[in-house]
């Protein structure tokens, strides 16, 4: 084909005849499609046949396949047959081993059941035994028990037939001698117990107070709500109250104390609750009485500058009570406020004095018990610092000086001692009982403090009528100073044993109803007096 087609291109080349070479080509053309077409159908033909011949071998493959699977599935099956067979041979046998051994084991169990029940039945015919026997038994005792109260009803009414009594009467006398018996055991054992720690205890709370207060000196001092400025002369009084008495009304008005002015030769008389002011009042007076000019402008100026000098004064005082008593570490304010109570008063003793006393008490007795002999000091100086301002606060000193150690970081011990120290909460420390133990020794000691003679009178009155209100008591006396009290009880009605007992309830009675310094004696006399005349 390709030389046709070389041998046309080179002709036509040769001719320049471009119609035949178009001939040409397209006879080309048509020549390769019939060729390619008969060769197509060739081709087809060829494939068919060998495609029938393929399928053909292809059935006969698959029916000898069929033929051999079968001959292998029936073999297979023969042989799982036998298999299952065996198996089934086998778990049958295993079922009837298992079988046979619970059987076996069954037959074991039944055979212990029998057993015991056989025994249930033995026991249970014991127990219906037992059982008839103690509902004899219980009869029996039923019997015996009336028996024994017909029997005890009989003794109690030959007894009582006897002595004369019923038994309520019985009992009444028997309770009755036992209770004497029993009071009498109490009063002797409180006797024998009061006894022995007054030996003990007496003996060396004594030791303690007495060496404390040897060792103790301090001034016996009284002083008074009024202050008095001495004059050179009746003239200065005119002065001091101004024309139309626009000095006197300065003074007054500046100091807040009130002038007394009377009578009274060369002296003018200042009155009034705060100390501190009347100090101040007093110092800038006495500066005008020396200087001379009295007017409102040099009034004011000497009452500031004797404020000022009553400021250093606090200070001073504050500073040497630290210092006297050898506590350190104050609160600077705590100083000042301890200065302020030179000139606090309390029953006539001066609270600082007052304060640096209870302070080296304090000290003393915690030396002789082996407490912190620091600690106890500083709670002795503090114990009142509430005296300083309870005349600008509102509460008890108690209350107030408890406020101000709190909120100047005090140790809660001290805080206690001072809130404890008259009683008003329960000391939890040594420290505290020596405080308390000191503030009344203080108090107490002769010439330390004065009371009004209403008050005097009304606490003894109170301490006799408090002896009075029991039962047996003919009269009582209060004296030493309402320091003890003796009691006069009739002795029909009231027995020795009694008198314990009733010292003992009347000391309570005093200490819960009645405020005193100190400690009251219980002097409780039984007297039994026989008359007779001869003729």
């Amino acid at each position: 084909m390709p030389d046709v087609i070389s041998t046309i291109l080179v002709a036509a080349t040769g001719s320049n005849l471009v119609p035949v070479l178009i001939a040409a080509v397209v006879t080309a053309v048509v020549v390769g499609v019939l060729c390619w077409v008969i060769g197509i159908r060739l081709y087809k033909k060829n494939y068919e046949a060998k495609v029938g011949s393929a399928e053909q071998r292809s059935k006969e493959i698959i029916d000898d396949a069929n033929r051999s699977a079968q001959k292998i599935a029936a073999t297979a099956k023969k042989e799982a047959l036998l298999e299952a067979k065996e198996e089934a041979l086998k778990a049958k046998n295993e079922s009837d081993r298992e079988l046979k051994e619970r059987r076996a084991e069954v037959q074991r169990y039944e055979k212990r059941v029998t057993q015991k029940e056989e025994n249930l039945d033995r026991k249970l015919e014991s127990l219906e035994k037992k059982e008839a026997r103690m509902n004899q038994k219980e009869q029996d005792l039923d019997k015996k028990l009336q028996e024994a109260d017909e029997y005890c009803a009989k003794q109690i009414a030959e007894l009582e037939r006897i002595s004369g009594l019923t038994s309520d009467k019985a009992k009444e006398y028997l309770l009755e001698s036992v209770k004497e018996d029993v009071k009498h055991e109490t009063a002797v054992m409180i006797r024998e117990l009061e006894s022995e720690a007054k030996e003990t205890a007496d003996k060396r709370a004594k030791e303690l107070i007495v060496n404390s207060i040897q060792k103790c000196a301090a001034d016996h001092v009284a002083e008074a709500t009024i202050s008095v400025v001495q004059l050179p002369n009746d003239e200065m009084k005119g002065r001091i109250i101004g024309r139309e008495g626009r000095n006197i009304r300065t003074i007054e008005t500046l100091t807040g104390i009130d002038l007394i002015i009377d009578d009274t030769p060369e002296a003018v008389i200042l009155s009034g609750f705060d100390p501190i002011r009347r100090e101040v009042a007093r110092i800038a007076l006495e500066k005008l009485v020396v200087d001379g000019r009295i007017h409102p402008a040099r009034i004011e100026e000497m009452v500031d500058k004797a404020q000022k000098e009553v400021e250093n004064i606090i200070r001073e005082e504050g500073e040497a009570a630290v210092i006297k008593t050898g506590v350190h570490g104050l609160h600077p304010e705590l100083v000042r406020l301890l200065g302020k109570m030179k000139y606090r008063t309390s029953y006539g003793q001066n609270a600082l004095k007052h304060s640096i006393e209870v302070s080296l008490l304090s000290g003393l007795l915690a030396g002789e018990m082996g407490a912190d002999v620091r600690l106890a000091k500083r709670a002795g100086l503090l114990h009142d610092i509430g005296k300083s301002v309870d005349h600008e606060m509102e509460g008890t000193h108690v209350q107030i000086g408890v406020d101000i150690c709190r909120k100047y970081k005090e140790s809660p011990v001290v805080i206690n001692a001072v809130a404890s120290h008259h009683g008003d909460c329960e000391a939890t420390s040594l420290i505290a009982c020596i405080v308390q133990a000191a503030d009344t020794i203080s108090a107490a000691r002769p010439g330390a403090r004065r009371e009004t003679l209403d008050t005097y009178t009304n606490r003894l009155n109170q301490l006799e009528d408090i002896a009075n209100s029991f039962k047996g008591v003919e009269k009582s006396f209060a004296i030493q100073a309402g320091r003890e009290v003796r009691v006069m009880v009739i002795p029909e009605q009231v027995s020795d044993d009694d008198m314990v007992l009733i010292a003992r309830e009347l000391s309570k009675k005093i200490e819960s109803e009645l405020e005193y310094p100190g400690q009251i004696k219980i002097s409780m006399i039984r007297e039994s007096r026989v008359t007779d005349y001869a003729k």
